[in-house]
């Protein structure tokens, strides 16, 4: 009987132990505030919330992550200031809603021909690593990202050369539009909820971004053709920033699992910015829009064709402080990492919407 009462105490006391070894308890309950100006329906507002929600879980609700998207508590151009100041405690935007402000990581939209958002996320990752760029030393930086490949939409005139932009009024702002007027267009820094609008009434003739726009603000209703220009794509750098003292305040074992969620969805950030396209790029085939390619001998003419806004770059920098044989090097590793990890990007037979033919899908 004794030996009996033995293994049933034994087997209870293994199951609190498995308990608490499944459901850890933690020292501190942490609330955070989380920020977002995409709309909730959208893929990157979504993940960001399932950042919160799996934060939630895995510290079984120790902390508490309140979500604001849409811009209902910071909108993308106070997203930076608002994690500095602790109105939220992570927020998520990109560089050139703050134009000047973050000069040396701008270098990164340059038109450096990304093929592909994953290789764009990865490049800007390793420029972050590598430079540490002072403009981003009062936050803590979780991850980065950019957006996927360039594209230029039009409403009645295909672009298939060079030529073919010459004349048409494109939508287009800060340095996306440098671009546009370097190629021989005429760049309009339309606001984009105008843009679906404007072009169908003809105060445009189109827009430059990228295939996700054909669905997301439904262009693909207005527009009939889209040329792929990834060998000149000049992206935005996105940014997932944590206020330090917030950063500060999380115990060790909140900590450690922070860490780890976060090493995970930077991953999980570049192959959701890789996937967006193919969402635009079917809504564009059912309206019937025709998809574009540069021929080789036509893409080396259009990448020619931006070397100024790349010298214009330079010279504006250095006039900041900088050498310039300083900001070359940094637009050499740029062009060193976005060949290395393009090539990473077929040898693990990662599918674009855009780029060189072993991934174009």
């Amino acid at each position: 009987m004794k030996g009996r009462n033995f293994f049933i105490l034994a087997g209870i006391v293994c199951l609190i132990l498995s308990f608490f070894s499944f459901n850890p308890v933690f020292a501190a309950s942490v609330n955070l505030k989380v920020a977002n100006y995409f709309p909730p329906p959208s893929s990157q507002a979504k993940i960001l919330e399932q950042f919160c929600r799996d934060l939630e879980n895995r510290t079984n609700g120790a902390v508490k992550a309140d979500y604001f998207a849409g811009g209902s508590l910071l909108n993308p151009t106070a997203m930076f200031d608002g994690v500095n100041t602790g109105i939220a405690d992570i927020g998520y935007s990109h560089v050139f809603y703050t134009t000047g402000r973050m000069p040396v990581t701008e270098v990164t939209g340059l038109p450096l021909g990304y093929p592909s958002a994953w290789v764009g996320g990865h490049v800007l990752c390793d420029f972050y690593q590598e430079f540490k760029p002072k403009e981003f030393e009062t936050v803590k930086v979780l991850w980065m990202n950019t957006s996927t490949p360039s594209g230029i939409a039009t409403s009645k005139k295909a672009v298939r050369k060079l030529e073919d932009l010459k004349g048409l009024t494109i939508r287009g702002p800060g340095l996306v539009g440098e671009v546009i007027k370097a190629l021989g267009g005429n760049p309009a820094p339309t606001p984009m909820p105008e843009v679906y609008d404007a072009i169908s009434k003809g105060v445009l003739d189109g827009e430059a971004s990228n295939f996700e726009t054909l669905a997301t603000f439904k262009f693909g209703e207005v527009v009939k053709y889209e040329t792929s220009i990834w060998q000149i794509t000049n992206p935005y750098p996105f940014y997932c920033v944590m206020n330090k003292k917030s950063y500060a305040k999380l115990p060790p074992d909140i900590k450690s699992i922070f860490d780890e969620l976060v090493g995970e969805y930077k991953d999980r950030s570049q192959l959701m910015w890789n996937a967006v396209d193919f969402r635009g790029q079917a809504f564009g085939k059912e309206k019937g829009v025709e998809f574009i390619e540069l021929s080789p001998s036509e893409a080396k003419r259009w990448i020619a064709a931006v070397d100024p806004v790349i010298n214009d770059y330079i010279k504006r920098v250095a006039s900041k402080g900088y050498s310039e044989t300083e900001v070359k090097g940094w637009i050499q590793f740029l062009r060193d990492r976005i060949q290395f990890w393009t090539a990473k990007q077929i040898e693990y037979n990662i599918m674009s919407a855009a780029g060189p033919p072993e991934v174009k899908r």
